[in-house]
């Protein structure tokens, strides 16, 4: 049997929880394998935590400063050379662009080393698409997750999302949240058809537990509106009535909706609430500003009327919750749109996947030791668009 169809084979019928030793299994027999390590990314997308069991006595390496950093990174194979001849491969584990984390192969260098590269990308994306399969019905790595403990709120915030980056021909798309172990009420999602994308930006008030479950609330209703094929103005009208009749206004939710077309850039958009959106083109950024329409929620059956703007090949949007362009230095200075036009500029260079993090960075500089007071949601948005 050919070494890669065996691999598979042995992924895809191998228990949720056994997937690395299956691959660990494999590598050995077909690849003359050492060492089979895999890490995957904590939710702070600052270490690469080694998918291990009770005790957990593996130590994490750092995303920014050590070979499977720079494999995770790059988002390419990284290969370190160690002693006795052999080598290390880290080989980024990739879901459609969502970045899971690296598989870190060691075995004999040289020419043995160069045959098998192939063959081992390949092995670590059918391992991610099984790592994703596999959290259905195992907890394993989403523990491995993790380098401290969640608050339950952040628990559920975490569940609800689709993923932390996503990549197709007519777009790649970004986000991160922070404090990634404590937010509350910040969060995106997004879907496509074969046409279509949809983007939710939201920004739930209040804190803890509270802003959580608002935000589930919202959240799922905009999903059960979208799912039944409902158009982006009646989505937010029927989210605005399911949050309105649990809380009476107490309680609401800004949101900003877009639904992109993947063939003209045709972009619908209802803007309720706080969420900002930015725009990188030919070199300059600016504010995309739309009418603004009343949070979801905050009163009885409100009308939702989509607006429009055209999006271009090229175009790089950046999405940020109040808790960004907020965000206050000790001596009091708001974030706001001059620092935020840096960080944007600043970045323009690596994937959309790379820019949410890099922004919180500078927030997080700007902010200095002070506690943030809110959650900081960036999303990052690459458009290619498609030919006609």
């Amino acid at each position: 049997m050919n070494r890669f169809v065996a691999a598979e084979r042995a992924l895809r019928t191998a228990a949720p929880h056994q997937l690395l030793d299956a691959v660990r299994l494999v590598l050995t027999e077909h690849y003359a394998a050492d060492r089979v390590e895999l890490l995957m990314v904590d939710y702070g997308l600052s270490v690469l935590q080694p998918v291990s069991v009770l005790p957990y006595t593996l130590e994490p390496v750092s995303v920014h400063n050590s070979p499977a950093g720079r494999a995770f990174g790059a988002q390419d194979p990284y290969i370190e050379g160690l002693s006795e001849g052999l080598v290390c491969i880290h080989l980024p584990v990739t879901v459609r662009g969502d970045r899971l984390g690296v598989l870190s192969v060691t075995l004999p260098g040289g020419e043995h080393a160069r045959s098998c590269l192939g063959e081992l990308t390949e092995i670590a994306e059918v391992l991610g698409h099984e790592v994703v399969v596999a959290e259905r019905d195992t907890d394993l790595y989403l523990v491995a997750r993790r380098k401290d403990r969640l608050t339950l709120a952040a628990e559920m915030q975490w569940q609800l999302l689709p993923g932390r980056s996503c990549a197709c021909p007519e777009y790649e798309v970004g986000a991160q949240l922070e404090p990634a172990y404590a937010i509350f009420g910040d969060n995106f999602d997004w879907s496509q058809t074969a046409d279509r994308l949809i983007l939710y930006v939201s920004n739930g008030m209040g804190e803890g537990m509270e802003a959580s479950l608002l935000t589930n609330l919202a959240v799922n209703a905009l999903r059960n509106a979208r799912r039944a094929g409902i158009n982006l103005p009646d989505q937010a009208a029927l989210a605005d009535q399911a949050v309105h009749a649990h809380y009476r206004g107490r309680c609401y939710l800004s949101s900003l909706m877009l639904d992109f077309d993947l063939t003209s850039g045709r972009v619908q958009v209802v803007d309720a609430g706080s969420p900002q959106l930015l725009r990188l083109r030919n070199g300059t950024v600016e504010r995309v500003t739309f009418d603004a329409q009343l949070p979801l929620g905050m009163f009885e059956e409100t009308d939702y009327v989509a607006q429009e703007f055209q999006v271009e090949p090229g175009d790089r949007l950046v999405f940020v919750s109040d808790g960004v362009y907020e965000g206050a230095a000790p001596g009091g200075e708001f974030y706001g749109d001059a620092a935020l036009n840096r960080a944007i500029l600043s970045t323009r260079l690596p994937p959309a996947a790379e820019v949410p993090r890099a922004v919180l960075r500078e927030l997080t500089d700007h902010r200095g030791k002070a506690a943030p007071t809110d959650d900081a949601l960036v999303v990052c948005l690459d458009w290619r668009g498609r030919g006609m």
